[in-house]
């Protein structure tokens, strides 16, 4: 095969004219002889090329850019021609991809959240609902009841998860203490983290602390259950069998947590206290009857009334947020660590929002 030839004819009208072959074996005298081509070059016949192949084509279509000729005026033989129309159709010529800094991404992943959050929010909603006016028909059906569901629901929620919430709200009213005497001790009013713990514990830190732990333990066992459960197809069997999953399966769960949460809440409040009161006797010097006299008499029963509301708001959240997320899973165990993750999330935000605002509504009522 011969070397590929570039011959300029400025005659006709300043044409390069190609013989030879124009192939890969060839390519560094292929990129020779383009490179030396004069500039003044306004033409190209490939007409005489023996053979052609794809990197011919290429050096070609990149020799025209750099020139800046119109590739479409270069006059190929009729044999080649398909190889070129072919070659032009997947080399096209895209922009050097800008640098991405991942602005986009995120923004792209924050919209896909509000959308997610919105129809999650929806679905809660819907699913409120559903279950309400289930609960309805059932007052009006009492055999629909299953009481040994809800006792066993009692003892997992509530008895199984006593030592935890003791301990964890006895050692924040500890912290609390401490906190609150390091600040109040430049002032001389020491005295007073009677009152910050026990406000804070009444109000606030009893309910939320119990909250907290329950959406962490309790709704994530919900949604695994139930996510197992509908993962084996029982969720369909049942279905098939004429019973109801709300029933069975929702219902149960969410009695037991409405009736357990504010006891828990009672036990979180009063080793909150006793926290407090530790610390007060051991760490203070104010002796144990001082401290409880002291918050007997600045102590209110509103106080105690607005930490005991919250709990059965929270506790409805809680049962629903971990009930919805496990009748969502797709079926595979994938599906079920995704749901049980969303659903903790979930329950422990909508917690949180919830408890902020309930804070501002009673602020508002001076109450």
């Amino acid at each position: 095969m011969r070397l590929p030839e570039l011959t300029f004819e400025p005659q006709q009208p300043s044409q390069l004219r190609l013989a030879g072959g124009w192939t890969l074996d060839h390519a560094d005298a292929i990129r020779q002889q383009l490179a030396d081509a004069p500039p003044e070059a306004t033409a190209v016949d490939v007409s005489q090329v023996d053979r052609l192949d794809s990197l011919g084509v290429l050096q070609l279509m990149r020799f025209a850019r750099r020139r800046d000729l119109d590739f479409s005026h270069f006059h190929f033989h009729e044999r080649h021609r398909a190889l070129v129309a072919a070659i032009e159709d997947v080399a096209d010529d895209r922009p050097r991809r800008k640098r991405e800094y991942g602005v986009n991404a995120a923004l792209e992943r924050m919209g896909h959240s509000v959308v997610d959050n919105f129809k999650e929010s929806t679905a809660l909603i819907g699913f409120l609902g559903e279950v309400l006016s289930k609960i309805v028909r059932m007052v009006r059906e009492p055999t629909r009841f299953r009481p040994t569901a809800t006792v066993h629901h009692m003892e997992q929620v509530g008895l199984d998860a006593v030592p935890l919430v003791a301990l964890l709200c006895y050692m924040v009213g500890a912290v609390v203490a401490f906190l609150g005497a390091n600040v109040l001790r430049d002032f001389g009013a020491v005295i007073y983290v009677v009152e910050l713990v026990s406000i804070s514990f009444l109000r606030e830190f009893g309910v939320l602390l119990t909250a907290i732990i329950l959406a962490g333990r309790t709704a994530s066992a919900f949604t695994a259950q139930i996510g197992a459960m509908k993962s084996r197809e029982e969720v369909d069997a049942i279905r098939t069998l004429g019973m109801d999953p709300i029933d069975l399966l929702v219902i149960p769960r969410l009695l037991a947590l409405v009736v357990m949460l504010p006891l828990l809440t009672f036990v979180a409040m009063v080793f909150g206290l006793l926290g407090g009161l530790t610390v007060g006797a051991y760490g203070l010097d104010i002796p144990p009857p001082q401290y409880l006299s002291r918050m007997q008499d600045t102590m209110e029963v509103r106080h105690f009334i607005v930490g005991l509301v919250k709990a059965p708001m929270f506790a409805v959240v809680i049962a629903l947020i971990g009930c919805l997320e496990g009748l969502q899973v797709q079926g595979t165990a994938q599906s079920v660590g995704e749901r049980t993750t969303s659903s903790v999330v979930q329950a422990i935000s909508m917690v949180i929002v919830l408890d902020a605002l309930a804070a501002i509504w009673f602020m508002e009522l001076n109450f």
